[in-house]
């Protein structure tokens, strides 16, 4: 039985620049107009998009605006955060079923969704907030980590992300058993969830950077270190949802479209969705197997335009080009330069990259057709 993340996030669509579009309502700031979607996104345990398992697109309605202080007298089924659950998707269990864990932000640190998770037979890995939960004694989970001592000291990799470059972070961790209590407010049928909780604290960050400090709750086991830097690892894939997010808007530019209204512009997304994944699973199918043939991820007319026109020839190899290579030529047709100090191409050039090709190919096929 192998391990399937489940990242799940939100995000917005502005088309304040669009006023013509009809059926949009208010975003984060009132005064702009466009629609949500909530997506969830398989991802394998070593980091490789898998596809989107579910998706979920909403207006919200200018008549709920303003209104958050009156958000504890309705019902959790009945408030926009119950997307947390919609999000998880209605899959079969057997005995051979994967092990699925739900990895979200801090927003998704809700009592109901956590006990909805385990009802589920499913796993978690939910970053915490302050003050949001508190144990049976009365603490808040921070409060409880700060009496723990330090489990290890290791260098944490963090990517690459558009507020900073590519760097190790020296971190602490810590790591404690946690009984925490049902809220007021809260109908659950458990008065009690019983997790593990882990703390990862960088106390010297480099100089004009922020500090890595993320408090994450979890349902996985957690008596070692080894579990405990399993357990870091995997939140470190949420990442992966914000740059599928990053592709839709900055690649498949979808706030740029010019349809009529919100239904249009959500079939429009669930097409693109499938776009962006496809992109990030070969920008990191990649760098996982960059040594397997290049057809795992282009069709035959894909990669023989592809290699036609990087090498202004029609003579073919025998043999498809690695995985690796393919997707160097794709980037460099959206610009990358290829550099040493480069690295791998990423996610935007490759958009381009992939947008050039579908018309290069489209004309190789149109001068080689299939035999078939």
């Amino acid at each position: 039985m192998g391990v399937v993340l489940l990242v799940q996030d939100t995000t917005s669509f502005d088309f304040s620049h669009h006023p013509a579009v009809a059926g949009m309502g208010p975003l984060e700031n009132v005064h702009c107009q466009g629609f949500f979607a909530h997506s969830t996104l398989a991802v394998s345990d070593e980091g490789l998009p898998l596809g989107v398992l579910e998706q979920q697109v909403w207006v919200r309605l200018a008549s709920e605006t303003g209104k958050a202080r009156q958000r504890h007298e309705r019902a959790f089924t009945d408030k926009e955060s119950y997307k947390w659950v919609v999000g998880l998707p209605a899959l079969p269990r057997t005995e051979t079923s994967p092990q699925f864990i739900t990895i979200a932000d801090r927003e998704s640190h809700i009592y109901e969704f956590l006990d909805e998770v385990l009802q589920r037979q499913m796993d978690f890995i939910v970053r915490a907030t302050s003050a949001r939960s508190f144990t049976q004694d009365g603490q808040d989970v921070f409060e409880v980590l700060a009496q723990q001592p330090i489990q290890a000291r290791y260098s944490l990799p963090l990517q690459r992300r558009p507020d900073r470059e590519a760097r190790d972070a020296q971190v602490e961790v810590r790591f404690a058993s946690i009984v925490l209590r049902r809220p007021k407010r809260a109908v659950t049928e458990r008065e009690t969830l019983t997790m593990q909780v882990v703390e990862v604290h960088e106390p010297t960050p480099p100089t004009g950077q922020e500090a890595v400090h993320w408090v994450l709750l979890t349902s996985l086991p957690m008596h070692t270190f080894e579990q405990a830097q399993t357990l870091i690892r995997f939140y470190t894939y949420r990442w992966l949802i914000e740059r599928f997010h990053y592709t839709l808007k900055s690649g498949c530019k979808i706030e740029e479209r010019q349809l009529r209204d919100e239904k249009r512009l959500a079939c429009l997304l669930a097409v693109f969705s499938l776009v962006a994944w496809k992109l990030l699973w070969i920008t990191y199918q990649a760098r996982q197997t960059p040594d397997a043939p290049c057809t795992v991820v282009l069709l035959p007319t894909e990669w023989q335009a592809l290699y036609a026109f990087i090498h202004r020839t029609q003579r073919l190899p025998s043999t498809p080009p690695t995985l690796q290579t393919a997707v160097r030529w794709l980037a460099q047709l959206g610009g990358f330069l290829g550099r040493k100090a480069d690295g791998e191409p990423g996610v935007k050039v490759l958009w381009r990259g992939w947008t050039r090709l579908q018309d290069i190919a489209a004309t190789w096929s149109i001068i080689h057709p299939s035999p078939n």
